[in-house]
């Protein structure tokens, strides 16, 4: 593996396209994305998919700059009212190779953003088949379940108020049946992410998060 992926220089077009957050400037400086942003990152996805085969071998890691891990720099603006063409953080999923078959997959994930990196795995905005049957193999309280309640990681994402319907409102773990979203993350800094065990710091933050990752894949009947 290359000595580091991501420089200073990242965070610094990042930090200058948020300013300049416009078409013209964005394409006089398109070579500079995409040789200190963009193929550093698309090495690092390379790079890194062995390690996470690891880890499960159904984690893909796809390289491509269309189509793949990397989520694409330009913003969906037709629902929004912020016409802003570009995002300013970079992000990279890393899906279960069941992606074709269904847009709900668990998977983990990197996000770059100066001062606002994270590491996360899970699963975020499932569809209704998938959160159904995650919720039911929580209240059943499968032993993967109770696994991931062990490892004590915080599990984050959007809640309902009121308990789900179909569910006892004094069910020992309604609380996590009101989530939505069922994901886990780890912050980061700039220096861990320039620093040339970066790789071996993102490696061990997903062994940490597997357990969710895998309560999630099993409960949505997939392999893992």
């Amino acid at each position: 593996m290359p000595a580091t992926y991501f420089t200073p220089q990242v965070f610094r077009f990042l930090s200058e396209l948020r300013i300049h957050n416009e078409r013209d400037w964005f394409n006089a400086n398109k070579q500079r994305y995409e040789r200190d942003v963009r193929d550093p990152v698309l090495r690092f996805i390379a790079d890194i998919g062995p390690r996470l085969q690891k880890i499960s071998p159904h984690v893909v890691a796809d390289p491509r700059p269309s189509g793949g891990s990397l989520f694409r720099i330009y913003r969906d603006t037709r629902f929004s009212k912020d016409k802003s063409p570009y995002k300013t953080h970079l992000g990279a999923h890393f899906f279960h190779d069941n992606s074709k078959a269904s847009a709900s997959v668990p998977g983990f994930y990197l996000h770059v953003q100066p001062g606002e990196s994270f590491v996360a795995a899970g699963i975020w905005h499932p569809d209704p088949k998938a959160l159904a049957q995650v919720r039911d193999v929580i209240a059943r309280g499968s032993a993967e379940w109770k696994a991931v309640k062990k490892t004590k990681l915080p599990i984050h994402g959007h809640t309902l108020q009121r308990p789900p319907r179909g569910y006892a409102p004094d069910h020992p773990d309604i609380e996590f049946l009101k989530h939505t979203d069922f994901t886990t993350s780890v912050r980061l800094t700039d220096k861990e992410l320039c620093s040339a065990d970066f790789p071996a710091t993102f490696i061990k933050h997903c062994k940490t998060m597997a357990p969710l990752v895998k309560f999630v894949t099993r409960a949505m009947g997939l392999a893992w």
